[in-house]
């Protein structure tokens, strides 16, 4: 539990003498924490299909080999379908699967959160 101003509690999913490891959160972090895997996941999610030089594109900064090892823990993950098609050239798609879908109304929520955070902030720093 987490006491803020007004005497309001909130429960928080990582009890007193358990390591974040060993929490759903914890879990989740591991599966989508890190620099690039919500971005990717957040381009599948908006996309649908995308192949590998589609999503290097859509998110500009990520070296060539890092888009390669987030994708294949994102499938290790079972978070994104892999689909490869037997042609010359090679052609892989990469889509968002039921698991990875299931993400997506945390993703909602996070974006929920940051709009209405961020207008805090700048009403704030800009009052009028």
């Amino acid at each position: 539990m987490i006491e803020l101003e007004n005497d309001i509690v909130y429960k928080t999913c990582v009890p007193t003498g358990v390591e974040l490891k060993d929490t759903g959160f914890g879990y989740t972090l591991s599966l989508i924490g890190g620099k690039y895997k919500m971005i990717i996941l957040h381009w599948l999610a908006e996309n649908k299909v995308m192949r590998h030089n589609e999503l290097k594109r859509s998110i500009g900064t990520i070296p060539f080999k890092t888009l390669s090892i987030m994708l294949k823990e994102l499938e290790a993950d079972d978070l994104i379908i892999r689909e490869e098609y037997p042609q010359i050239p090679p052609k892989v798609e990469y889509s968002l699967s039921e698991r990875g879908l299931s993400l997506l109304p945390l993703f909602n929520m996070m974006c929920e959160w940051g709009e209405e955070n961020s207008l805090l902030t700048k009403k704030e720093v800009f009052p009028k």
